[in-house]
């Protein structure tokens, strides 16, 4: 079996990171797999996945990822592998464009990622999806929320979906040590309380009601922010308007993103909505307790474990923190539980559905 991985782009990101994490472990349980990029640039994900050498990586283009005519640099790749496993819109179109532009015979899968998209409120894409989406043979669906909505969108029938939770490498997170919090330099001190939220600067992620909450909390909290994206100057510009700057420290992007966590006191994440969000899944497993926003993709996994906060409402969310930190048994209970829950997400489950789904697609 020879399976292709198709995507964007290895920027940041849960479909990104999944690929980064499950590629290794797919060869290495026999699934020979490899993967395309739209777009090559070098991101630290494309990087630390070439180190690997574990598959092949080609590079479509250095250009924009809408460009149509990557649908003929597909076409040649439809040839070599018995599936095509794609990730991400545009790529989701492209690859079905080539299917049918080359009438392959190559099984396509794709996954969807978010529980919404622009594209359902335009009646041109409407009408553009159910054509796409009916070139790949099974959808996967990464939560019961993204599962119910795609359906709704689609109309297809049930056998056309397959639910398979994204999970992640529990082991290595369990196994990851905190870094020195005064690396980081001013204002840290040994009062500092250190927050953080890992997650791309662009919407549905809300870094900007965290920014806010810090207006209600003690000059002693500093929030580390990790990623990059469009949104970013706008959340600088905020910190600075709000006189926060000093405790919002921008740390980019990261790959040693688990230590990190394991510094924090607390870790966050407000979206407006998610798909699975792995970011979530290892806020849980990092041995901190975690906040989330009762958003759509956050709130069932969440629930019962780690602690939700409105959408967009910083004076809830600075109340949540301020509890955590004021009241010991009750960070410790909202620890445990959250590990309890981050067990549940193991990447092994993902590895083990996604071999059973590629074999069943190859029979039928």
């Amino acid at each position: 079996m020879k399976v292709l991985q198709l995507i964007n782009s290895l920027a940041t990101g849960g479909a990104e990171k999944l690929i980064l994490e499950t590629v290794p472990l797919l060869n290495k349980a026999g699934v020979a797999s490899d993967v395309a990029v739209l777009n090559g640039t070098q991101h630290p994900f494309f990087q630390v996945l070439s180190k690997t050498n574990c598959c092949k990586m080609y590079v479509l283009s250095n250009t924009s990822v809408y460009n149509p005519l990557l649908i003929f640099k597909i076409i040649p790749l439809l040839k070599k592998y018995d599936i095509v496993h794609v990730h991400i819109f545009p790529a989701l179109y492209w690859v079905a464009f080539a299917k049918y532009l080359s009438f392959s015979k190559t099984k396509l899968i794709y996954t969807e990622h978010s529980t919404s998209n622009n594209r359902r409120n335009k009646s041109l894409f409407k009408l553009l999806d159910k054509l796409v989406y009916r070139a790949y043979n099974k959808i996967i669906t990464i939560a019961p929320e993204v599962d119910a909505n795609i359906k709704k969108h689609l109309n297809y029938h049930e056998n056309k979906f397959e639910l398979i939770q994204n999970g992640v490498n529990l082991d290595i997170i369990h196994n990851a040590k905190p870094i020195s919090k005064f690396q980081f330099g001013v204002p840290i001190t040994d009062k500092t309380k250190l927050l953080i939220q890992v997650a791309s600067f662009r919407y549905p992620k809300d870094q900007k009601t965290i920014i806010k909450a810090l207006t209600k909390l003690p000059d002693n909290i500093v929030l580390l922010l990790v990623g990059d994206g469009p949104l970013k100057q706008e959340c600088q510009d905020l910190a600075k308007a709000l006189n926060v700057a000093h405790r919002v420290l921008f740390l980019g992007i990261r790959m040693d993103v688990f230590n990190l966590l394991k510094t924090a006191d607390i870790v966050i994440l407000s979206s407006h909505h998610e798909g699975l969000s792995l970011s979530c899944i290892e806020g849980m497993a990092s041995g901190k307790p975690f906040i989330a926003t009762n958003a759509p993709g956050l709130g069932d996994i969440v629930k019962g474990a780690g602690v939700l906060c409105n959408i967009n409402d910083y004076e809830n969310l600075a109340l949540e923190i301020h509890t955590l930190l004021t009241n010991t048994k009750h960070y410790n209970e909202v620890i445990a539980k959250c590990m309890e829950r981050a067990n549940h997400y193991n990447i092994t489950h993902t590895i083990n559905k996604q071999i059973a789904l590629f074999k069943e697609v190859l029979k039928s």
